[in-house]
């Protein structure tokens, strides 16, 4: 995976990410307060690198439980429905009806777009050569990266009981979550995961 010089869309991509924590802390999420090392655009998402010897390797995304082949039938009963009723509404001399049948069918299909295009986010945390890297794609392309020593890093779980339970990397007092978009039984299951790989990274297994 490659990155556009750092500081091409510095304002946009600092932008974005201030977009992205908006939205974790607006639902509850803990407070994210590392700096990226490096910020750009990713040239290409799909890159991959031999990771053979990683010792922690994950990347993290979205649950869209509906495919798209369930959407383009979600969206083929909904416009048949509506113009259902349009042709009703128009019978019987309530055509002014029809347009907001046409509403509806707009908003739903915003409505999946919008979650679509969130689905498009991606976290690659790994453990390799003494570092653990972590790699945010937002939907829009742009690109944070962090690089961090394992010996001063450690996994927090916050409220581990609770449904709105965070997971974040701590280093020299400032710290990263990851995850927030996963189930709250994903992320314990990643959170434990990667304690246990930061455990034995920092102790050189």
């Amino acid at each position: 995976m490659r990155l556009q010089p750092p500081r091409v869309n510095g304002d946009a991509d600092a932008a974005a990410g201030r977009r992205y924590k908006a939205g974790m802390q607006h639902h509850g999420a803990a407070v994210e307060n590392m700096a990226p090392d490096e910020r750009g655009r990713a040239l290409d998402v799909g890159g991959e690198e031999d990771r053979s010897d990683a010792v922690f390797d994950a990347v993290l995304h979205p649950n869209r439980s509906l495919p798209s082949a369930g959407f383009l039938a979600v969206m083929a009963i909904v416009i048949g429905a509506n113009i259902i009723f349009g042709i009703y509404f128009f019978a019987i001399g309530a055509w002014p009806v029809i347009g907001f049948c046409g509403l509806d069918v707009f908003l739903v299909w915003l409505a999946f777009r919008m979650s679509y295009r969130q689905g498009r986010l991606r976290e690659r945390v790994i453990i390799r050569g003494g570092e653990l890297r972590v790699s945010r794609i937002l939907p829009s392309g742009h690109e944070s990266r962090w690089r961090l020593q394992p010996f001063w890093t450690r996994v927090v779980i916050d409220r581990p009981d609770e449904h709105e339970a965070q997971v974040r990397v701590v280093s020299k007092g400032r710290s990263l979550v990851l995850g927030a978009f996963l189930s709250p039984d994903e992320r314990m299951s990643f959170g434990r995961s990667l304690a246990d790989a930061l455990a034995r990274a920092g102790r050189g297994d």
